[in-house]
Parts: C-alpha cells; sequence; structure tokens
C-alpha cells in the first residue's frame, strides 16, 4: 500500500520524524521526536511501525534516504510530505523491500522518471505503483534480509574506520611540519654534525596576541617575520582588459581559483601586468575562506588575492618557506588575527609581520626539506590506497544488493513455501496488484 492514512484521536503520541531524521545509508534506523497526533496530522505523511519510508525529492532521494519506522509512541507517526511510504503486504518482509527499493538498479530508473523543474525533481507517484520486484518465498526473504543486516553493518564499519584515515593523515602532516619547523625533525642530523649541544634550544616567550611561545635549536637564528620574509602584493587590472584566451602580448593572470583547477584561464596584456610569480616561488591567498593558502607551481602575473613570500637575503629557500609557511601554529596565528575585507576573511599583513621566526641553516633546511618530502610522499601513497579502498567500498553496499536480488546471496531451501502461493495471496488481497511469475522467484508490483 502507498502512501496509507492514519486515523487515531489527536489527544495520542506519535513519531514525527522530518526529512532529516531518514538516514541515508542501508537500514539507517528512522530517528524522531515525539508529538501529539493532532499537531502532526495534516500536511504530514503518514505512516506506522513497519512501513518503508523513502524520500522522493531531490537531493535527498539521490542521496539514499530511506528506512523502515520503528519503534515509534503508539505505533504511529507522521513526517516530511516529501516521503514516499510503503506499507508491505503480508508475506513481504519490510528489509527486504527496502533492500529492492535501495538498488542501484531502481534508482536508476527512478532517477531517470523524475518529474519537475531543475533543483526540485521528484520520483513520480506512478513508478512504485508500477515497479516489479522479485518476489522471493517469505522465509528466503527473511534469510536474505538477516544476511543483508550481517553484512552491511560491517560494510558500515570498514566504512566508518575508512573515513576516520583522512583527518589522522592530515594531523600526521601538521606534526611533521610542526616538528620541521621546531627543530624536532632534525635532532640526529644536528646531533652527528656538531655534537650533543644542537641539542639545546632557545625558546622566545611572546608578548604578540593570539601567538604562544616559540621554540627552536640554539644553533637557528631569531628574528623577525618582516626581517626574513617580504611580502609583495599583486595588482588587480581592469576587468575590460581580460581576455579567456592568451593573445600575443598577453600574460597569464593567476588567481587563487587557478590553484584548485585549470578550468578557469584569464589573460591580460603584459604592459599591465606589475608583479610576476615562477612555478618556484611561494605565494600566500590573502583572503579565504580558507585565508592563507600556501601556494606553489603557478606561472604568469599574479592578481590582489595573492602575495608573493621573498626570503630576505638568503636567510630562506624557498622549497624550506614552502613548508615553514604551512606550520600549523602560524596559520592559527593568521587567522585569528585576520581583518574582514570586502566581506571576506583576509590576511592582516601588519599582523603578519610580527610574528617571530626562526631560521636553521641552509643546509639544515635542505635536509629538513628533504625528510618533509619524504614522509609528504609516504602519506600520498596512503592516500592514493585510501581512495582506492574507499571506492572499493562504496561498490560493496550495491554489488551485495545485486546479488541478493538474483537469488545469489543465501541459499535456497526446497522446504520453503513456494513463491507462487505467496502471489497467489498477494493477488487476492484487496487492492493487490496483479503478479508476474518468473523462472524461480516470481515477482510483484510494489
Amino acid at each position: 500500500m502507498l502512501n496509507p492514512k492514519t486515523d487515531e484521536q489527536d489527544s495520542v503520541t506519535c513519531g514525527f520524524a522530518p526529512m532529516q531524521a531518514l538516514g541515508t545509508s542501508f537500514r539507517t534506523p528512522l530517528k524522531f521526536e515525539s508529538r501529539p497526533w493532532g499537531d502532526v496530522k495534516k500536511a504530514y505523511t503518514h505512516f506506522k511501525n513497519g512501513d518503508v519510508l523513502m524520500a522522493k525529492v531531490t537531493p535527498c532521494f539521490e542521496n539514499g534516504k530511506a528506512g523502515i519506522a520503528a519503534n515509534l509512541p503508539n505505533g504511529i507517526g507522521a513526517g516530511s510530505s516529501e516521503f514516499f511510504v510503503i506499507r508491505p503486504s503480508t508475506g513481504i518482509d519490510a528489509r527486504y523491500l527496502l533492500g529492492w527499493l535501495s538498488t542501484e538498479a531502481f534508482r536508476k530508473r527512478a532517477a531517470l522518471a523524475m518529474t519537475g523543474s531543475v533543483g526540485l525533481k521528484r520520483v513520480p507517484k506512478d513508478l512504485l505503483q508500477t515497479e516489479v520486484i522479485p518476489v522471493a518465498p517469505a522465509a528466503e526473504q527473511k534469510r536474505i534480509a538477516d544476511k543483508l543486516d550481517t553484512v552491511l553493518t560491517r560494510v558500515d564499519a570498514v566504512n566508518t574506520r575508512l573515513a576516520r584515515v583522512a583527518p589522522l593523515l592530515k594531523r600526521f602532516r601538521q606534526s611533521v611540519l610542526a616538528a620541521a619547523t621546531s627543530g624536532r625533525l632534525t635532532e640526529d642530523w644536528r646531533k652527528t654534525r656538531t655534537g650533543a649541544s644542537a641539542l639545546e634550544y632557545q625558546s622566545i616567550e611572546l608578548t604578540i596576541p593570539y601567538a604562544h611561545a616559540v621554540t627552536a635549536p640554539k644553533t637557528w637564528t631569531a628574528m623577525r617575520f618582516d626581517q626574513a620574509i617580504d611580502l609583495v602584493g599583486g595588482s588587480q587590472p581592469p576587468k575590460a582588459v581580460f581576455s579567456d584566451v592568451e593573445l600575443d602580448g598577453y600574460v597569464r593572470l593567476i588567481q587563487i581559483r587557478d590553484y584548485k583547477s585549470d578550468k578557469y584561464k584569464t589573460h591580460i596584456p603584459r604592459e599591465l601586468a606589475r608583479r610576476f610569480c615562477s612555478s618556484s616561488d611561494v605565494m600566500i591567498g590573502r583572503y579565504g575562506p580558507p585565508i592563507f593558502q600556501i601556494l606553489r607551481g603557478l606561472e604568469g602575473a599574479y592578481n590582489v588575492a595573492l602575495m608573493k613570500a621573498v626570503p630576505r637575503q638568503d636567510i630562506y629557500s624557498n622549497d624550506y618557506l614552502f613548508y615553514f609557511l604551512q606550520k600549523p601554529d602560524l596559520l592559527r596565528y593568521v587567522e585569528a588575527g585576520s581583518d574582514r575585507t570586502a566581506g571576506q576573511d583576509g590576511v592582516n599583513k601588519d599582523h603578519l609581520i610580527k610574528y617571530p621566526v626562526f631560521a636553521p641553516p641552509i643546509e639544515e633546511q635542505t635536509e629538513i626539506v628533504r625528510r618533509v618530502e619524504t614522509l609528504f610522499a609516504f602519506a600520498d601513497r596512503l592516500e592514493v590506497r585510501l581512495a582506492q579502498a574507499q571506492t572499493a567500498a562504496t561498490r560493496l553496499t550495491p554489488a551485495l544488493l545485486a546479488k541478493a536480488f538474483r537469488g545469489e546471496l543465501v541459499p535456497q531451501d526446497p522446504n520453503d513455501e513456494p513463491a507462487a502461493d505467496l502471489l497467489r495471496r498477494l493477488a487476492q488481497a484487496p487492492a493487490a496488484a496483479s503478479p508476474r511469475k518468473g523462472r524461480r522467484a516470481a515477482s510483484a508490483a510494489v
């Protein structure tokens, strides 16, 4: 039965479930809050314990929002008008039906059949009324549903564990940068070259806002940010001179968006370009979110949203500077002291130049860069393997569902009541759809 109605006293407590209460992964329990039936019986979809709910509107349908109503107060509930509510007939396991509605094949058909304007499309009711599903014997339906519960719980656990890896890799990189820019990463290197004294550290207690004490080896030179690094701002030529293609005498105008995508390419006359960067230069994104992006590998003129970080008097190599500017403490300092420009968070240059820095000897900078790049390459390889594992894991659920409805997930039992007998009872029930028999497990409309 599709979208059944419930008749109950207004004072009876029920479960109320808006769209956000419906999960996006297979068999996620439906969340709800208790409300009087009289408050929600109008303008909302009705359902009861055991009903299958499915979002019909984009993007909720595409996100896989579907589930089974259970443990509702007094067994009844109401929710979003964008739910389809399907009440399984006697002999149809709700979990089995939810499995079919979650298959990749059904969802592709439903997505193609969606009607409405762009951004607000819905699965038509007619699709569900005419959808034909394979009906296994009742006992086999339960075995399939039980097996799906077991294996898909494991799949969910795998996906949860995999989702934890990316934040760990991010923290790993931050720890590497913190160790590199404090001298901890090269303690052994300094000891082999200059002896145990190279393991002694110095600390600067900061009086500037939003900053903590900065510590570094005694062999490193302490100075202020603006004593070590020049910040060269870009310029913004009039947009009237912009060109989407490179013409004679034109150069590419580098913008922050160019770092993430090669889709947008803007060119300007060379004579209007005041500042240039090469692929080895270290660039800082001035506006966010996120602010203080540290970029490299860009070539051309750059606009006001970027500034070039230029080390003074060979204090830093560009390679070391690229990693130094990404240190977590410096990013937090910049974010805390950011200002608002044209409605955006921006780097407060006067605040940034007060930050204290330490300059390692150039030879040690080379070793730091080598070690950081080695460790980052290791993290990159792990990210590739993580992406491969996540891709494989996302294919497990649709593959298992497809296998279930091909009759391959659980063994068949010759002692089960034939599916044809179940279909005959369904056909004789009021408002039941006419069955269509298949080879082994017959089929019936939802």
